[in-house]
């Protein structure tokens, strides 16, 4: 099965396409990475995962999606993490770490609560201060901060988050971005913010190892990004890149028709136009479905989020199938035959 051949990303081997995309745990204690997090995390890499992105990580306090959430904005958090990231290399799969800043949809008690614009994302959502020039500054850094202690904690790549409506996001769109400054108004001026967290980040991250991002590609509403539109802001944005992780919507409520694979024409679409290799993802839960994905070309890897919280070991059930026995822990093989 091509879902289980081994792809390389400059000099960066995984041993399958299979991704698990991150996902809010909501188990965090001021930022610090639990118990949880380390069975959550290494069961996934023994159960064949080929890359595990862990979930949403603020660079700032206020920049966390909820109080729960990891952080790494001290250092303090760096060594849960990096006992995550040497279990996880044990069984043979690559890890990255999402660095984030939720911006007007952060849920965080007793923090300010930052957006481009004071324009409230919904009713549930009270309006945020219009950030500074010096505070998106301050937050531009604090990425490359959040870089370095990633490092530190020896994770293989980094993902910016720019999607689902958190800060990046609001930047790039808008239906959130009523800036007239540099930041604000233009095309060029709305990706500026994304365009300055990218090397900021990369300055701090090694060369050797993978940049990735997280995108949004349609706001579903015609005065929002299309996949155009993230097509040129990616396209100009390239040379700093590695994998583009596609996903859509978050920035608005605005209805969209669910169902399985329904994000997969935009990875198409970013792969077949930027030239980077592409993570899909949407409602995937079969081995055809993610076989017809990477077979038909329309993705380089296929993030499972809700399968793999059901099914931990759905790779290595996938290994099973194809008798690659020998890729399959050794103490886990009884299952199998």
């Amino acid at each position: 099965m091509q879902l289980l051949s081994t792809i390389t990303v400059r000099n960066t081997t995984f041993k399958n396409r299979i991704v698990m995309p991150p996902m809010c745990m909501y188990m965090a204690d001021d930022g610090l990475a639990s118990n949880f997090h380390f069975t959550h995390y290494t069961s996934r890499a023994l159960g064949g995962v080929g890359y595990i992105i862990v979930e949403a990580t603020g660079v700032r306090p206020e920049g966390r999606i909820s109080d729960y959430d990891l952080g790494l904005w001290n250092d303090g958090q760096i060594e849960g993490l990096a006992k995550i990231v040497n279990e996880v290399h044990e069984y043979g799969s690559k890890i990255g770490i999402q660095l984030s800043h939720a911006g007007r949809k952060s849920e965080t008690t007793h923090q300010p609560l930052f957006g481009p614009s004071p324009i409230a994302h919904s009713a549930r959502y009270p309006a945020p201060s219009e950030l500074t020039k010096s505070e998106i500054k301050a937050i531009v850094e604090a990425f490359g901060q959040s870089a370095l202690r990633a490092d530190k904690a020896g994770f293989d790549t980094i993902e910016i988050h720019a999607a689902h409506g958190y800060l990046i996001h609001q930047f790039m769109s808008p239906l959130s971005n009523f800036r007239t400054d540099e930041y604000g108004g233009s095309f060029n001026n709305r990706s500026r913010f994304l365009k300055e967290v990218l090397e900021e980040v990369r300055s701090k991250w090694p060369n050797e190892k993978l940049l990735t991002v997280r995108v949004s590609a349609s706001d579903y509403d015609p005065n929002g990004l299309s996949v155009e539109d993230v097509s040129k802001i990616l396209l100009s944005l390239k040379d700093t890149l590695d994998i583009i992780h596609v996903s859509s919507g978050g920035n608005a409520t605005r209805p969209i028709h669910l169902y399985p694979g329904y994000q997969i024409e935009f990875a198409d679409f970013l792969r077949k136009s930027v030239g980077l290799p592409v993570i899909a993802v949407g409602l995937l839960n079969t081995q055809q479905q993610v076989e017809d994905i990477i077979e038909g070309g329309k993705a380089d890897f296929v993030a499972l989020g809700r399968e793999l919280l059901r099914h931990p070991f759905w790779t290595n059930d996938a290994y099973a199938k194809d008798e690659k026995f020998d890729k399959i822990p050794e103490s886990y093989l009884r299952a199998y035959r």
